[in-house]
């Protein structure tokens, strides 16, 4: 077992399934020769070789297409799009293919692959390389959204990724790429995917977040703990299809909901979350449901970066006036 960064757990967890099952092959630009451009793929294509590890053109709707046809022929690639602010020239492939193969052909055919995208902000990225717009794939039937916050669950999520046989959007919170490391052990075994992890236990309030604002919302409930607050932090995982009973059964404990995400607040994943609370856990809730998200506008350049994105002391203010409210 290894103290290994989040992009060490995902190149670990490629280079596993590779190892074992020989359909699996990659694609992406730059991911072969140079390791992809933050290094999630580096020494695969030196040990797969570069039938298995193919760098393709700049072109975003090739690898998607592709993609579709190596899964629907038997192949199980993973895609990988350099930034999330390139994935949009995906859209007509994804959506119009991917998620409808498995009901188009009566479930003949399945489309097990993964499309792999770095996202959101925190790097001091340019534009079109810090978006969080995970809703948009999340509302289309037919496709699995998941979003690992931890080297742990990059591993285990990725591999069950991988092992499913219809497609997924695995979206790699890149502020935490190498923010920290955690003990990985890489025995081949997959997390469990359509379930919520409940980080810490609590009995006042459920923090609910995902991906790379877990930092955060730990952070928050740490510094609640010495006011004699106890949260419970649950990280989604998978944001579609949405594990709704962890969070109901937490909110039926504590009576107040938080949820914090860095997308834009318009009809980001939180309003669903609290719509569905709304829906069937309204009795248990003793205040409204409070969110904590970015702004709807374009994630800003790096001097106002840390304005859009959601801080520890707006989760806890958000968290005082829940508690307030009761």
């Amino acid at each position: 077992m290894a103290d290994v960064t989040m992009l060490d757990a995902i190149n670990m967890g490629l280079r596993t399934e590779m190892s074992a099952d020989p359909s699996v092959v990659l694609l992406g630009e730059d991911i072969g020769i140079n390791g992809g451009v933050f290094r999630a793929t580096a020494g695969l294509q030196n040990t797969f070789g570069k039938q298995r590890v193919i760098d393709t053109p700049l072109s975003e709707t090739l690898i998607a297409g592709m993609s579709i046809g190596m899964a629907a022929e038997g192949l199980k690639p993973v895609a990988e799009i350099q930034f999330m602010g390139f994935i949009y020239a995906t859209f007509d492939q994804i959506i119009n293919h991917a998620s409808r193969l498995r009901n188009r052909t009566r479930g003949r055919l399945t489309c097990p692959l993964v499309l792999r995208a770095p996202f959101g902000g925190g790097i001091h990225a340019p534009e079109h390389h810090s978006e969080s717009t995970e809703a948009l794939f999340a509302h289309i039937p037919g496709l699995r959204v998941v979003i690992p916050s931890s080297p742990s669950r990059a591993y285990g999520l990725l591999l069950a990724a991988i092992r499913d046989p219809d497609p997924v959007i695995f979206l790699e919170p890149k502020r935490i790429y190498r923010m920290f490391k955690q003990q990985v052990q890489d025995n081949a075994e997959a997390l469990p995917l359509d379930v919520c992890f409940v980080l810490t236990e609590g009995s006042d309030v459920t923090l609910v977040s995902w991906g790379a604002m877990i930092h955060e919302t730990l952070a928050a409930a740490e510094q609640l703990a010495t006011n004699g607050i106890n949260a419970e932090v649950i990280d989604v995982a998978t944001i579609k299809p949405l594990d709704m009973n962890t969070i109901l059964e937490s909110v039926a404990k504590t009576g107040h909901c938080v949820i914090v995400h860095e997308a834009a607040r318009t009809c980001g994943v939180g309003a669903e979350i609290a719509a569905q609370l709304a829906e069937q856990g309204l009795m248990s809730l003793f205040a409204p449901v409070e969110r904590v998200t970015g702004f709807d506008t374009v994630m800003p350049l790096f001097k106002l970066e840390q304005k859009y994105m959601p801080s520890v002391s707006r989760i806890i203010a958000a968290v005082t006036r829940s508690l307030k409210d009761a």
